[in-house]
């Protein structure tokens, strides 16, 4: 049997205690920091989500839509708004301003699907519950079963409801690094992004050899789709209808299934055509089941669709069908 003698049991229990102290010191400071941190940020709101202690009138620095979004969709000064992805980006708030005279904001997310741009939506009506006018985008994406899809990350918790989740996703560097945008656009108003969200992405898609129209007539060759399966159900048509059931009665929604050059439309009768006709006919249904709801289809052989030069490629047009896409909208608001 072994002995430990009493003197060897002292000395090791004085030499944890002090251990013990500093650990415990430690962690304390380290929730004091993070505590400080969190409200520091709070103060700050590096996105201008309006949560919080924000301080300032809305509007963030220069950043993508992605965060830019939680500013420009809780901003009083607009009443009707533009969701959807790059494939209704070109429609412009300035024009359907001057063509209906409402205020739009436009909360487009480039590369999202109906899950991101369901909750930009909520985000927009939580801070109008009454607009007068929405314009929703809605592309092909918006035919999947399954509405929870998405691929590119997004800030979830930022337009979320969970206030829970808001203050862990403000625990992540990359809101760190949001913070001396947010300061300039503070001290600075002239520094701050566009308002109304406009981004034109024709400078972009010339910049990268898109004005050469070999370039693009080859990315518009192709076959038309031919393969096809009608899902049991249109999931994201299931959310959106149940968003449209909590508008008021006179706010005006227009969907607008945007254009799509010819080589992606749908071979007629074949598989493909059949389920792009059963999608489009569920949102038919849906604007018909709600006074005020209009629809815009832009999507299928038309003339516009079967002309090289109004696209850069198959699902991205250029200015002249935005307008003419604009004055559609403009008279189904009106």
């Amino acid at each position: 049997m072994r002995i430990t003698s009493s003197s060897t049991s002292s000395s090791e229990a004085a030499t944890a205690s002090p251990w013990r102290g500093f650990s415990a010191t430690l962690v304390a400071a380290a929730a004091v920091a993070c505590g400080l941190l969190v409200i520091g940020l709070s103060v700050l709101d590096p996105y201008d989500s309006g949560r919080a202690l924000s301080i300032g009138k809305p509007g963030v620095a220069p950043q993508g839509p992605r965060t830019a979004n939680a500013s420009r969709g809780r901003d009083p000064a607009f009443d009707a708004a533009i969701i959807g992805n790059s494939h209704v980006q070109l429609l412009s708030p300035e024009r359907l301003d001057a063509a209906t005279g409402a205020r739009f904001v436009s909360l487009i997310v480039p590369a999202t699907y109906p899950r991101e741009q369901l909750l930009v939506l909520d985000w927009f009506l939580r801070h109008r519950p009454a607009p007068r006018a929405l314009v929703l985008g809605i592309d092909t994406n918006w035919c999947r079963a399954d509405a929870s899809f998405h691929e590119k990350p997004f800030p979830f918790w930022l337009y979320g409801r969970s206030g829970l989740d808001y203050w862990r996703g403000l625990a992540s560097y990359s809101v760190l690094e949001a913070i001396p945008g947010r300061i300039a656009a503070l001290r600075k108003p002239e520094t701050r992004a566009r308002r109304d969200g406009y981004w034109d992405y024709e400078a972009d898609y010339l910049r990268i050899g898109y004005g050469d129209m070999n370039h693009v007539r080859a990315k518009l060759a192709g076959e038309r789709p031919t393969q096809g399966a009608i899902p049991d159900r249109f999931g994201a048509a299931d959310a959106l209808k149940g968003v449209l059931a909590t508008l008021a009665p006179q706010t005006r929604v227009v969907l607008v299934h945007p254009p799509r050059y010819i080589s992606f439309v749908p071979e007629p009768g074949s598989a493909a055509a059949k389920q792009d006709e059963a999608c489009r006919a569920a949102y038919r249904t849906l604007a018909a089941s709600r006074p005020n709801t209009a629809i815009v289809d832009w999507s299928g052989d038309r003339p516009d669709n079967r002309i090289p030069e109004n696209f850069f490629d198959k699902t991205h047009y250029r200015h002249p069908v935005a307008r003419a896409i604009e004055r559609d909208v403009a008279g189904a608001i009106r």
